[in-house]
């Protein structure tokens, strides 16, 4: 007999986060998150996203086993923001059985419907830096940390119930021969010159410390026109802050200023997929070491997020300052 049942206690929390490594255990394509990010973004204790969002968590469970999993968020914030009243299905998995999947999204659709809301949008997280998005193609390439990774019938369970695609997201892998990159590189010295932009290069992390309010200054003011996009207050900054400095390498962070502010920034990271696969979702007591070795020396760069400042888009600085990480 199929049974759905919120999750209260801790116990029923890391149950609901187990249960997909579990469901992917032997998939080589996916990247485990560690297991105590994802407790602390369930603890309203933890994650402030709780003071401006309503949530209610699942999981199903058939013959003492658990076989699947839903979230159902609304972000008052975004619904304030665009006047309406949508709610989100979060962090959903399940087994390849319609029942289950048709009973989980009923038990979220039914409470967002009860907390007033008349659409029903996801997979989305608590703000627009958590998971979102539901993989359809691609499934033979191993994602970065930033990247969604899900089973090939999600896609149809979830169309069956209902539900259009809203938005595409496409993620790009860029190969650049010798030729290319020498190219790229003269255009964006040809710009920084031009311009006048100063780049910013860091040492540590330590270095950094005192662009993290820029940097999101310029994310709240660059990505409101974006679809999801809530703007980060002062304990969602620290909260992205402490989660993204544990895999940060300065030598990939770069930051551009004209006439002394802050007007773009680029992230990038080590990839760190191969090493998150050893790690299985724990840092000790070898996790930890293998993010640490695939940070030293990488083939592999992901880009983790960047901004410009909207009266600067033009200036394609996005484009230049990514070979500035390299150097420039």
């Amino acid at each position: 007999m199929l049974q759905v049942k919120e999750v209260h206690t801790i116990k029923e929390i890391k149950q609901f986060v187990d249960f997909q490594y579990s469901l992917y255990k032997g998939d080589s394509y996916w990247v485990p998150p560690i297991k105590s990010d994802e407790i602390k973004q369930l603890n309203p204790g933890k994650n402030p996203a709780f003071k401006f969002c309503d949530t209610k968590f699942w999981t199903a469970w058939k013959d003492n086993k658990c076989v699947g999993r839903i979230g159902a968020i609304i972000n008052h914030e975004y619904n304030k923001k665009t006047g309406e009243k949508r709610g989100r299905f979060s962090r959903v998995e399940f087994i390849d059985d319609k029942e289950i999947s048709s009973e989980l999204f009923k038990v979220a659709e039914n409470w967002l419907k009860e907390k007033g809301m008349d659409k029903v949008h996801g997979p989305l997280g608590f703000t627009n830096l958590d998971n979102q998005g539901l993989l359809i193609e691609g499934f033979d390439y191993l994602p970065s940390i930033a990247s969604v990774y899900h089973k090939q019938y999600y896609h149809d369970h979830i169309e069956k119930m209902g539900y259009q695609k809203e938005n595409d997201w496409i993620e790009f892998r860029l190969t650049l021969g010798e030729k290319a990159q020498k190219k790229a590189m003269r255009g964006a010295g040809l710009i920084k010159k031009r311009y006048g932009f100063d780049v910013i290069k860091f040492n540590s992390t330590a270095e950094l410390r005192e662009y993290v309010q820029p940097m999101f200054k310029i994310l709240n003011e660059a990505f409101q026109e974006l679809p999801y996009v809530t703007r980060f207050n002062d304990e969602m900054i620290e909260l992205y802050a402490e989660k993204y400095f544990k895999v940060l390498n300065p030598k990939y962070v770069t930051i551009i200023k004209k006439d002394k502010q802050v007007i773009a920034f680029l992230v990038g990271v080590p990839s760190l997929s191969k090493a998150m696969q050893k790690a299985n979702g724990k840092l000790f007591p070898f996790g930890f070491y293998h993010i640490m070795q695939a940070m030293k020396h990488p083939k592999v760069i992901d880009l983790l997020l960047t901004g410009v400042i909207p009266e600067y888009h033009r200036w394609f600085l996005v484009h230049s300052s990514w070979f500035m990480v390299f150097g420039l």
